[in-house]
């Protein structure tokens, strides 16, 4: 892991709990390999749409509807590698 992206995966974990109210041990127990969309139940179809809201805002990138799959939010490792991937683009 980068410094990039263990700086993107804490802030990541920062958006978890602030806007999603994931438990902030639970945040902080996720790694590369956990599952995120159907292990955790604060992650679901509607806050979707917030999530990725917020992850434009805080990261300053733009997020097209045709990059968003079921394989974006399958781990926190994927969600992530996305987020520090976009921001150095």
């Amino acid at each position: 892991m980068t410094a990039d992206t263990a700086s993107s995966a804490d802030q990541m974990r920062r958006i978890l709990v602030e806007v999603l109210g994931v438990p902030p041990a639970t945040a902080a127990g996720l790694d590369d390999a956990s599952p995120l969309f159907g292990a955790l139940p604060e992650i679901d179809s509607m806050a979707v749409a917030g999530l990725l809201t917020e992850m434009e805002d805080r990261f300053g990138i733009v997020i097209d509807d045709d990059e968003v799959d079921a394989d974006l939010f399958a781990t926190f490792g994927n969600l992530v590698e996305f987020v520090a991937r976009k921001a150095q683009a």
